[in-house]
């Protein structure tokens, strides 16, 4: 699959001469065009919601754009909960998926109507000791074991800190239900970023499965069945996207086989899709400042690592699109490269590109999800700006670039800012 930037040249350059790179940009008409092609997939199930992951890309903007489709918003923390909560997330619209919680991030979830999902079975009688037992509770499995599919391994659950075992999701079960919840999920994530439309039915089977079981053990009235993320994109070129539509398709089945033979027809399926729902449709767009010449030849951009961390901490691949030379052979082999004193600062190495010149803009793919959010300040790096390409074309700004007065923001209440912001 060739992978085309969804921006020209032309419109970065009149972007840039607003909001100077490097930034974080957006393409409000594939954000849309995929949320509502993820309802459509799973009409089938009349309870069915795409809990949005903030941690994926947690800019206001971009989450109304998916609560116009019924998205949810699934948080992991205090601070992604208060920003659910101040965009008029209420009651049965936000998912708390955190771990090693602390109280008073329970206290707060149970606040704002938050549907608690809980990681471990010893924070049964931590929250209930906090707020008491809701209603309305999740549990997080964990099978142990591998996770595979047609004998592929796909990832190790049993190294993952996450989730009940299936002895404890039952005794929980159980102790929660005396303790007053009545409606009850279940909740699990076995496998990152998989590009195959097999994962969520195989991953739907082994739920269904446990959630008759639980039903006919614990008597728990199981009203929801959390497929979490794992959706994944295919980052290289040559990689076959993902089919919403056959994998909610390989989901129904699977429910009718298990839960509608076995009388739960009722239960609603959720999901929490952050990288399948955003990653695609953001790139981060830097400009080539420098060059070096030495045993290789480097590309120097004014994005670093702290913009995109990805390919610095996991070797990550990214699609590299040199706008403007889009048709161009790539006979040129470089390593692309920020300015951080790291030398793991490389969004591409032996990369074959077109022949890149000073001043040229590279549109870096796939940075939708996991992009900004993962950001840092190291070396004293500022946060990029966020825009938003417009479905007419026209863009806004959705988060302003960092400023040297944001970043020493912390020390406010010492006599030393002044002194620095003078510099």
């Amino acid at each position: 699959m060739e992978k085309k930037a969804f921006v020209t040249k032309e419109k970065v350059q009149e972007i840039a001469a607003k909001y100077p790179t490097p930034f974080y940009l957006y393409d409000e008409k594939g954000i849309r065009e995929n949320a509502k092609k993820v309802y459509e997939a799973f009409s089938w199930n009349k309870g069915f919601k795409e809990y949005f992951a903030v941690k994926a890309c947690p800019n206001t903007f971009i989450i109304n754009i998916l609560k116009e489709y019924g998205c949810g918003v699934d948080c992991a923390s205090k601070a992604e909960l208060m920003l659910a909560h101040a965009l008029g997330f209420g009651e049965g619209e936000i998912m708390f998926s955190s771990n090693v919680t602390p109280a008073e991030e329970y206290i707060y979830a149970r606040e704002i109507g938050a549907t608690i999902n809980l990681d471990d079975f010893t924070h049964i009688e931590f929250l209930d000791s906090l707020t008491g037992i809701p209603e309305t509770i999740s549990c997080r499995f964990n099978p142990g074991g591998y996770f595979s599919i047609a004998n592929t391994i796909m990832d190790n659950p049993q190294d993952a800190k996450y989730g009940f075992t299936k002895e404890q999701i039952i005794e929980g079960f159980k102790i929660l239900k005396s303790k007053g919840a009545k409606n009850f999920g279940i909740h699990a994530f076995l496998a990152s970023n998989t590009v195959t439309n097999e994962y969520y039915p195989e991953l739907a089977r082994q739920l269904f499965k446990l959630a008759v079981e639980l039903r006919d053990e614990t008597g728990c009235d199981i009203r929801f069945i959390n497929l979490s993320g794992g959706v994944g994109i295919p980052y290289k070129p040559d990689g076959e996207p993902n089919d919403i539509m056959k994998i909610a398709e390989g989901v129904h089945k699977v429910y009718d086989e298990v839960l509608t033979a076995a009388g739960m027809g009722d239960v609603a399926i959720y999901t929490e899709m952050g990288r399948f729902m955003m990653g695609p449709y953001g790139a981060l767009v830097t400009k080539c400042i420098h060059q070096k010449h030495i045993y290789k030849e480097y590309i120097g951009c004014d994005a670093c690592a702290a913009n995109l961390m990805r390919p610095a901490i996991y070797d990550a691949y990214h699609h590299i699109t040199v706008l403007g030379k889009e048709n161009e052979p790539c006979d040129h082999k470089y390593d692309v490269t920020g300015s951080l004193c790291e030398n793991s600062d490389k969004f591409a190495k032996d990369r074959m590109l077109p022949k890149i010149d000073i001043g040229d803009y590279l549109f870096i793919h796939d940075a939708g999800a996991h992009g900004f959010s993962m950001g840092y300040n190291y070396n004293g790096k500022l946060w990029s700006s966020e825009i938003l390409l417009k479905e007419d074309g026209n863009f806004n700004l959705i988060r302003r670039a960092e400023t040297p007065k944001d970043y020493f923001a912390t020390f406010d209440c010492f006599d030393i800012l002044d002194s620095i912001l003078k510099e």
